[in-house]
């Protein structure tokens, strides 16, 4: 679906229309650059954007291409100090409207601007990075959704914004989704995290299930200890997904079916490590191509279903990202 056009920057069904061209400058290249970003950095995101409006697609993809940019900075740095300050730079570059010489950059600009996104839910994104630059352990559940609210959190707020969502209920069933998909996130990762020394499941569910972790990190294998905190994680996971379902039904109509997509493959994501024994130290869980076709088919069918607002008030570690975003 996306090729360059000859002669141009732009791709057959994604390159920006004339409204887009006026609300935002830049030009088709810098948008192409993010779309190919997106597609090589997450067929999941990618697959469930193709079913956003193209108003909503374009400057979901730009947010994604600075996030994927900012992660990629603090993983393949060898300074990763200096990579975390240099974050915070261009984040105040972007929002004085002088941006470094890259796509995503200066496609932010417009995207901060236009939808009105606080610098305050981006820096919070680079709190969390720093948090894994530091090798941050998070000793209760709570404390992985602190982390979760800042590397996932923010950006289910910051999408809620781009499709022009204010009142407070609505942004933190947001932010709900972007949790849930963290905390899946952890639970399919536990073996590629603990290879490389980085352990994300919460101590004290580890110590009740008698596991010492450094013990463990020394040796990463599955056991059924390990499972069953996995378990916990996606059950979890699964609450939010559940809540963040009626803030979905609260969305433009436009935008429903590919953010419900969004979330039901990555909640399916659980489904299979669930499949595979809760085992996600020697096996990546990965949904089928077939099966992210059948969930998108499903999503426009339960984009249409009227569901009651959940004014439940947000989880308390998400609580400063919906009072950043309302305001």
């Amino acid at each position: 679906m996306f090729a360059p056009v000859e002669g141009h920057g732009g791709a057959r069904g994604d390159s920006p229309n004339n409204e887009w061209s006026k609300m935002f400058p830049e030009s088709d290249r810098d948008i192409a650059a993010c779309r190919e970003m997106l597609r090589v950095g997450s067929q999941s995101f990618y697959a469930a954007s193709m079913i956003l409006p193209q108003e909503i697609r374009l400057p979901a993809s730009v947010l994604y291409a600075f996030c994927r940019i900012a992660d990629d900075l603090i993983d393949d740095g060898a300074d990763t100090s200096a990579a975390v300050a240099e974050l915070y730079a261009r984040l105040d570059e972007i929002y004085a409207g002088t941006p470094r010489d890259c796509p995503a950059d200066r496609a932010m600009v417009s995207v901060v601007q236009e939808y009105g996104i606080p610098q305050t839910l981006l820096a919070a994104l680079i709190e969390g990075f720093e948090w894994d630059v530091a090798g941050r352990r998070y000793e209760t559940l709570s404390e992985l959704f602190d982390y979760a609210a800042r590397v996932a959190g923010t950006v289910g707020a910051m999408m809620a914004k781009i499709m022009g969502a204010r009142a407070p209920d609505v942004l933190a069933r947001a932010c709900d989704l972007g949790v849930a998909m963290q905390l899946t996130n952890i639970a399919r990762d536990v073996g590629e995290d603990a290879r490389a020394g980085r352990l994300y499941l919460p101590l004290d569910l580890l110590a009740r299930a008698g596991v010492e972790p450094e013990q463990w990190l020394s040796k990463p294998e599955y056991t059924p200890a390990i499972g069953s905190v996995v378990k916990q994680l996606l059950e979890a996971a699964d609450e939010l997904y559940e809540r963040a379902q009626r803030g979905i039904a609260q969305l433009p109509a436009g935008a429903r079916p590919g953010i419900y997509a969004a979330g039901a493959i990555y909640a399916e994501i659980g489904r299979v490590i669930e499949s595979n024994g809760l085992d996600s130290v020697t096996t990546r869980a990965v949904v089928p191509r077939s099966r992210k076709i059948a969930l998108l088919s499903r999503s426009v069918v339960a984009a249409a279903r009227s569901l009651e607002r959940d004014y439940a008030p947000p989880l308390q570690e998400v609580e400063f990202l919906v009072d950043a975003a309302a305001g």
